[in-house]
């Protein structure tokens, strides 16, 4: 299994930490993308569990953390396409 991380995106109104942009970090499974996100500081309640992408929020400094900690880049349409076609077979 493997979590992951996409584009990085600046938002022209973002305000407080997502002021310097955001992104997402998604899973294929929800349990090592709490693992994950427990070891870069992000607390559970940060959690979105939106049914097309469960994930969390990352602001720029976190998504570096991310990444240090093992996660890929890869974007979330693409993974939302996978998981789609995975839930119809």
């Amino acid at each position: 299994m493997t979590v992951y991380v996409d584009a990085l995106v600046v938002w022209p109104n973002a305000w407080g930490p997502f002021k310097g942009g955001s992104c997402h970090m998604f899973a294929d499974a929800d349990e090592e993308l709490h693992e994950l996100a427990a070891r870069i500081g992000m607390k559970r309640s940060w959690f979105q569990n939106h049914r097309a992408l469960p994930h969390y929020d990352l602001t720029p400094a976190k998504r570096l953390l991310a990444i240090a900690a093992g996660a890929v880049e890869r974007s979330a349409r693409e993974h939302m396409l996978k998981r789609r076609g995975e839930r119809t077979r």
